[in-house]
C-alpha cells in the first residue's frame, strides 16, 4: 500500500488557514511554486479538484471542503507529535494560557502560579480570570481550571479534588427568619441567585438515601459574583449558596452560619479541562501536573457539595 502524501495534506491545510498559495507558502516557510506543485500532486492523487482558482479568488470546491478539516488535523497532530518530541528532550519552554474564575483564580490559582514560575522559568503564563463563559477551544485556552459537574464532551478533563460548598445566612438573619430545616424552606426564604448557574433560580439537593428536593428560590439579590453576594449575606439580607474557598473564613469567624448540612448540592469538583487532543506540549503538562497537585492539597476536602457551575469557565458551545 503506498503511503500517504502527509506533505501535500499540510500544505492543503495551511492553504485553507491562510486562504491563499502565497499565505500558506510564507507560512511553510517554501515557494508558491512549492505549494501549488503540493496541491496538483494531493488532487492528482485523489482525483478531485480542491479549489477553485481564478486570478481573484481562491475558493474550495465541495470535495475540498469535506476534506479541509480531515487536512487539519494531519497538520495540527503533526505538529503536535514533533512539538512533544522537541519539548521532551529540553526544559518546558512557551506561553501557556490558563483560563478559572475571578475569585478562585486570584485566592488559590494565581499564588501557586508564583510559585510554579519560579520552577519553570521559561515558561510564561497567561492567566485570564472571568466569571463569563470561556470558550475553551475557540479561545485558544491550554488550560481551563473549573469547578463543576461536568457534561460529556470531547474535551479532556482530570479531576482534581471536591470542593465544599454550603447554604448559609448570617445568625441575625436566622434569629429573625428561622432556619430552614428542610430545602422545601427555602421556598419561604430570601435566598440570593448566583446568575452563571445552569438553573440560577432552582436549587437541587440529594441527600444519603436516594432522598431528592428541588426548589424554586426568590430573593433581593441577583449576582455573577460570590463575593458580591458576602456583604448581603453578612448584613442578614437573606440565604446564599457558596463555596468553601468565598466563605470559609466567615464560617470559622461565626459571621456565617451553615444551614441544611446533611443534603448534598451535586457531585460537581474541581476540574482541569484542556482541548481534545492525545498529545500536549511539555509545557502544558508542567502546568497540569503542578496544579494538579497544589490546588488539590489546597481544596483538600474530605467531601464536597457543589452547584453546577460554579466555576465560571465552561468549555465549548458543544456543552451547555
Amino acid at each position: 500500500m503506498k503511503l500517504p502524501d502527509f506533505e501535500a495534506w499540510a500544505v492543503f491545510a495551511s492553504v485553507v488557514e491562510h486562504r491563499s498559495f502565497s499565505g500558506a507558502a510564507d507560512a511553510l516557510g517554501v515557494s508558491k511554486a512549492t505549494v501549488s506543485k503540493a496541491i496538483s500532486r494531493l488532487e492528482a492523487r485523489l482525483g478531485t479538484t480542491l479549489f477553485h482558482r481564478t486570478s481573484r479568488r481562491l475558493t474550495l470546491t465541495d470535495s475540498g471542503r469535506g476534506l479541509a478539516e480531515r487536512a487539519q488535523r494531519i497538520l495540527s497532530e503533526g505538529t503536535e507529535a514533533e512539538e512533544a518530541a522537541l519539548d521532551a528532550a529540553k526544559a518546558p519552554a512557551g506561553t501557556v494560557r490558563i483560563a478559572a474564575s475571578v475569585t478562585f483564580g486570584a485566592k488559590m490559582v494565581a499564588p501557586v502560579l508564583a510559585d510554579f514560575m519560579k520552577l519553570y522559568p521559561d515558561i510564561r503564563i497567561d492567566l485570564t480570570l472571568s466569571d463569563g463563559f470561556v470558550d475553551i477551544v475557540g479561545d485558544g485556552i491550554d488550560v481551563a481550571v473549573r469547578i463543576a459537574e461536568l457534561p460529556d464532551s470531547s474535551l479532556r478533563a482530570r479531576r482534581v479534588a471536591p470542593v465544599s460548598v454550603y447554604v448559609v445566612g448570617a445568625p441575625a438573619y436566622f434569629k429573625k427568619h428561622g432556619r430552614p430545616l428542610h430545602p422545601a424552606d427555602l421556598a419561604t426564604h430570601a435566598c440570593f441567585a448566583y446568575t452563571h448557574a445552569a438553573n440560577p433560580d432552582t436549587w437541587r439537593f440529594r441527600r444519603a438515601g436516594g432522598e431528592e428536593a428541588a426548589v424554586r428560590i426568590d430573593g433581593p439579590l441577583r449576582s455573577d459574583s460570590g463575593d458580591a453576594m458576602l456583604p448581603a449575606l453578612r448584613a442578614g439580607l437573606g440565604i446564599g449558596i457558596l463555596p468553601d474557598f468565598i466563605v470559609g473564613d466567615d464560617l470559622a469567624a461565626g459571621r456565617l452560619e451553615s444551614v441544611l448540612d446533611d443534603w448534598s448540592l451535586g457531585a460537581g469538583a474541581l476540574h482541569l479541562v484542556t482541548p481534545p487532543g492525545t498529545l500536549r506540549p511539555a509545557r502544558v503538562e508542567a502546568v497540569i501536573d503542578y496544579l494538579a497537585e497544589r490546588l488539590r492539597a489546597g481544596c483538600g476536602a474530605a467531601g464536597g457539595r457543589l452547584p453546577p457551575d460554579a466555576g465560571g469557565t465552561r468549555p465549548a458551545p458543544e456543552n451547555p
